[in-house]
């Protein structure tokens, strides 16, 4: 796998978990593809084309996995900075509605809040243009190389974080029973890729917990990024370090 983008393939699609998010729902795979398709149609119904950047909360949930797969899939690097997305000018930003209520976006930058209907009427609504979006998948033309997560200071192409993924999957063995536990923001590339890409690819669970990796009760770390068999509690047997994943190219 070469592009994000492919994780959306319909024949991907089936009736096994493949998302977990933090407050415990499950989604299907085809749950999770065909949202991915509505999330890409409403970026390119707010002016996302290919190379425009959409900056996105970083905190691992349902709507900023829907939105990075989507925007991943029209061919738009996602900066996972809301603010900085503002100050950068990018084409779209999302945000929890409680933060998009303090941003000020200038002419060209389309805002879009989730949780909860905004309190402007020119900030979009996600979760009432996902729903109502169409599920079919729009026309892209992406290549490797492009850009598919920026930063002020990186640029991480779709064949380096699919890269970063596959060395994931084999260094943990992950496959279809496997759970893997993220509780690092996705604004760390190698997080992202073992994290999410990963078990998705190898048709695994993601599970998207609270960001950080210390547990409760101040004991040991969890590990940000942490491997299960399916049906194992936590805390987990076996943990990836996002840092050896690291590109020499960042």
């Amino acid at each position: 796998m070469e592009l994000v983008g492919e994780l959306l393939a319909r024949d991907r699609r089936s009736r096994d978990v493949a998302l977990v998010t933090p407050d415990g729902r499950e989604r299907t795979s085809h749950d999770l593809i065909t949202n991915g398709y509505k999330a890409a149609n409403v970026l390119r119904y707010l002016g996302v084309r290919t190379g425009a950047t959409v900056a996105v909360e970083p905190i691992p949930g349902f709507h900023t996995t829907l939105a990075f797969l989507g925007a991943a899939a029209v061919g738009a690097p996602v900066r996972f900075d809301p603010a900085a997305g503002i100050d950068a000018g990018d084409r779209v930003v999302l945000a929890p509605v409680a933060t998009a209520a303090a941003l000020d976006p200038a002419p060209g930058t389309n805002l879009a809040a989730f949780g909860g209907s905004p309190e402007r009427p020119d900030t979009t609504h996600w979760e009432q243009e996902l729903w109502s979006e169409n599920p079919g998948m729009p026309p892209s033309d992406i290549a490797p190389d492009d850009a598919v997560v920026r930063g002020a200071d990186l640029s991480v192409s779709h064949r380096d974080l699919c890269s970063r993924a596959a060395a994931a999957v084999e260094a943990a063995g992950i496959g279809d029973e496997t759970r893997v536990v993220l509780r690092a923001p996705f604004s760390d590339p190698s997080a992202l890729a073992a994290g999410l890409v990963a078990p998705l690819s190898a048709g695994g669970t993601a599970v998207l917990a609270a960001t950080g990796g210390g547990d409760a009760s101040g004991d040991e770390s969890r590990g940000d990024v942490a491997v299960a068999p399916a049906g194992k509690p936590v805390p987990e047997p076996r943990r990836i370090d996002p840092a050896s994943l690291a590109s020499t190219t960042e």
